[in-house]
């Protein structure tokens, strides 16, 4: 085993970068890892010494691929076996969450230029890690997805408010497909700003040590590839705008783009139950105010998550016995009631997340 550290800190003359160094697991994102990437950014944010802060991933495969799920699927087994929701938030991957999704909330009004090189997979807590920043770099070798529902979980790390901030009903449509973005994509979406080509990012790196973020970027981007979803707006809003995952799907069903009866098919192969919360969680995100108070409710849900059937299910069928098979509960849309999904808002009590914006606080 490497003795070499899972997050590489340097600085760089004006530069604090910030490096995930685990290639193996494309750099999978640990409850370790969170705080450490927290601690450096509020130390550099009050150092005068640090003009800009840059995130990239160890390796040829991607900046990050989420987070630890087979560490999840253990914690999330033990829940649905007690039973308790509210105790999920004291597990090892409730307090993760909880710094993470605290992690996600700093990047995102991070008082300095922070450059997030979104090369190859950045999937998930990949994307919390970048998406929330202010200024996000995609390649030709970017994958940008949030593919919870996949796993009977939810999108969360800030994801339903981008998702929900999409142009039309695109968020709506990846989250309930978990259709991957490409850089055009990616940019189109609101997930990205800048395309720079695979081979020119080191030397952009070098150049943000002694240039300004917006002067070094220029130096490099070029224009992004068109965006095939933003193509296919016409039928992606007319299908996804519906109120209910059901309707969503026989609006797809019945439209005549071929891309509908695929997409069609990639929703109703996901958890049921996952589908009719992220539709909750989007529109909820779509009328929040803030990114904190989105990662408050999706915390919530992310607790209740954990001691579901589907997550536990969806998890052993992609990755433990990756039979790719997995039985939901319950296994179709219109069997999941009302109550079902309310439960996954429910508050915490004590256990709240309870993220405040500046503006909220005394």
């Amino acid at each position: 085993m490497s003795d070499e550290p899972v997050v590489l800190i340097e600085q760089r003359d004006g530069l604090g970068l910030i490096t995930l160094n685990r290639p193996k697991a494309i750099n999978a994102l640990t409850h370790a890892m969170a705080l450490t990437i927290t601690e450096q950014l509020r130390a550099w944010a009050v150092d005068d010494s640090v003009r800009t802060v840059a995130i990239t991933g160890a390796g040829e495969r991607g900046l990050c691929a989420g987070g630890d799920i087979v560490a999840i699927h253990h914690d999330a087994k033990e829940q649905q076996a007690a039973g308790h929701v509210g105790s999920a938030a004291d597990s090892a991957t409730g307090k993760f969450w909880r710094d993470e999704y605290i992690l996600n909330a700093l990047i995102g009004r991070y008082p300095k230029p922070y450059v997030a090189v979104m090369d190859g997979i950045v999937m998930g807590g990949g994307v919390g890690l970048s998406a929330h920043g202010s200024h996000r770099i995609v390649t030709e070798r970017s994958a940008v997805g949030m593919p919870e529902v996949g796993i009977g979980f939810i999108p969360d790390v800030g994801g339903t408010y981008l998702l929900s901030r999409a142009p039309g009903e695109i968020g709506t449509h990846i989250a309930l497909t978990t259709a991957r973005m490409k850089a055009g994509d990616a940019i189109a979406a609101g997930f990205a700003d800048y395309y720079v080509p695979a081979d020119q990012v080191p030397a952009l790196l070098t150049t943000l040590r002694t240039e300004t973020a917006d002067i070094a970027i220029a130096k490099f981007a070029t224009a992004a590839p068109e965006s095939e979803l933003l193509a296919q707006r016409e039928w992606i809003d007319a299908c996804y705008s519906a109120d209910s995952v059901s309707e969503i799907v026989a609006r797809l069903h019945a439209h005549e783009a071929s891309e509908a009866a695929t997409a069609a098919t990639a929703v109703l192969s996901k958890s049921p139950v996952a589908l009719q919360v992220t539709l909750r969680s989007l529109r909820s995100a779509r009328g929040a105010d803030s990114l904190e108070a989105v990662l408050n409710e999706e915390y919530r849900v992310s607790i209740a998550s954990l001691a579901s059937h589907d997550l536990v299910e969806g998890i052993r069928a992609q990755v433990i016995d990756k039979d790719r098979d997995p039985s939901w509960s319950p296994p179709t849309l219109d069997e999941v009631t009302a109550e079902q999904v309310d439960a996954y808002f429910a508050e915490l009590g004590t256990r709240e997340l309870g993220l405040t914006t500046p503006e909220e606080q005394p």
